[in-house]
């Protein structure tokens, strides 16, 4: 008995029939979106057998996010975001089906490999805040918004987990254009969902500033905001300098380890295992309660996994470093994604949520460029330990910030009329994490 109500506390967020509907739609589309991914990577490195273009190519397939997303986070809080996802998945699909037609009539090269994979990016620089921005409109339970997400990130990470194993063995048996197919038919699940949901009618918002001055209104309620801020900067120094690491994985596959598309497809996919335990972790969470703390340690788990990448040779162990790199990387980013969701104005939420995305993808591919420059001037090894250095050193300033974290969350809990468990959560953190005055 207990385990089941256990289980029923873990999955609360599907009694909201929008947000059942969009789980079931995304866990079918985002396993041929990881598939894709993974040999599109392989493509590049076949094509070119670069790390440098393989860097080169995920930085174009994620700059746009970096200009285009802040301005984006605007819209989105003036537009309906429910019909822009429709939108977003149509076009992915449309980009995918393109890659699928290129790679079976044997047009494909490198230029339209980057072509689309900067088309796939500007969609993604409006899709990513809109759906993260969305989850409050699908649950009927404010209460069930940290459930909502954290299963937001189990979805992904099970599609990470297989996705990249079933192209690994799709790659190898059939070639690239299969996933390509696999992943556009995928998106009609996703599409059927959205069409599927019962969205009250909103309200436009009629603009009375420009873009521009919203933008900066956005900025400034970000950065003065401690908490916010410091989660922000955090996402954004470990998105450049750690999580280009999977760029590099082609290259640990192939010239480290010695293995081919299999031995890619199990790395990535042991990153999955540790990402999704890190996820279903976080959703028999009730609270927020040790959030803060969570995000430090992870980011520590995550930055000393990339240190030991760097130095294992053993495909075994290589395979363990993926676990642990891919659960401290997921608790950072939903641990990340629940705080600033829950303290976001409802009026600012999309410029919040895109101001998370530019942290993430936004800064990702100025990373990968780097780690792809720096892996062919010193190595990839090298490149992994530096990285992971780095990382282990973020993660200690931001424990060092903690306390100015904890004493602005309380009011902002208040006043934003949180949940009074979830807002005793936070006043019980305070008062055993903050060590007495003398």
């Amino acid at each position: 008995m207990a385990s089941t109500i256990e289980w029923g506390g873990t999955l609360r967020a599907l009694r909201s029939r929008n947000y059942r509907l969009f789980f079931a739609g995304q866990s079918v589309s985002l396993i041929g979106t990881w598939m894709t991914r993974l040999a599109m990577s392989w493509l590049v490195y076949q094509l070119t057998d670069s790390a440098f273009l393989l860097g080169l190519t995920t930085f174009v397939g994620q700059i746009p996010a970096f200009f285009v997303a802040p301005i984006a986070g605007v819209w989105l809080d003036r537009w309906n975001r429910h019909r822009v996802l429709v939108i977003t998945q149509v076009l992915a699909m449309i980009q995918s089906l393109a890659l699928a037609a290129l790679a079976f009539t044997h047009y494909i090269n490198l230029s339209w490999v980057i072509g689309l994979a900067l088309f796939q990016g500007l969609i993604n620089a409006f899709d990513m805040p809109a759906r993260q921005a969305f989850v409050v409109e699908m649950i009927e339970d404010r209460g069930d918004l940290g459930n909502a997400i954290a299963l937001n990130s189990s979805m992904v990470n099970g599609a990470k987990l297989v996705g990249p194993a079933i192209a690994g063995v799709l790659v190898a048996a059939a070639g690239v254009g299969v996933c390509f197919l696999l992943d556009g038919i995928s998106y009609i699940a996703v599409i059927y969902s959205l069409a599927a949901m019962r969205v009250a009618p909103a309200q436009p918002r009629v603009a009375q500033k420009s873009a521009l001055q919203e933008l900066s209104e956005g900025w400034k309620y970000v950065v003065e905001s401690p908490a916010i801020r410091s989660i922000l900067l955090l996402l954004a120094l470990v998105s450049v300098i750690g999580m280009p690491y999977t760029v590099l994985m082609p290259l640990i596959a192939a010239d480290v380890l010695h293995g081919g598309a299999h031995t890619l497809g199990f790395l990535m996919a042991m990153s999955g295992v540790g990402a999704l335990a890190s996820a279903i972790g976080l959703a028999m969470r009730r609270t927020v309660l040790g959030l803060g703390k969570r995000i430090a340690i992870s980011a520590a788990l995550f930055g000393g996994g990339l240190v030991l990448l760097g130095l294992s040779r053993s495909l075994a162990v290589s395979l363990l470093l993926m676990a642990l790199t891919g659960f401290g990387m997921m608790q950072q980013m939903a641990g990340s994604n629940t705080i600033l969701q829950t303290i976001a104005a409802d009026d600012k939420r999309g410029r919040v949520m895109s101001f998370y995305t530019l942290a993430i993808l936004g800064m990702n591919p100025i990373g990968s460029l780097l780690a792809g420059s720096v892996a062919a001037k010193l190595g990839v090894p090298a490149t992994m330990v530096g990285a992971g250095g780095i990382c282990l050193a973020a993660s200690v300033w931001f424990y060092w910030k903690l306390p100015e974290i904890r004493r602005v969350i309380r009011p902002i809990y208040r006043e934003l009329g949180i949940l009074p468990e979830i807002a005793e959560g936070i006043e019980s953190a305070t008062i055993l994490q903050t060590p007495p005055e003398n």
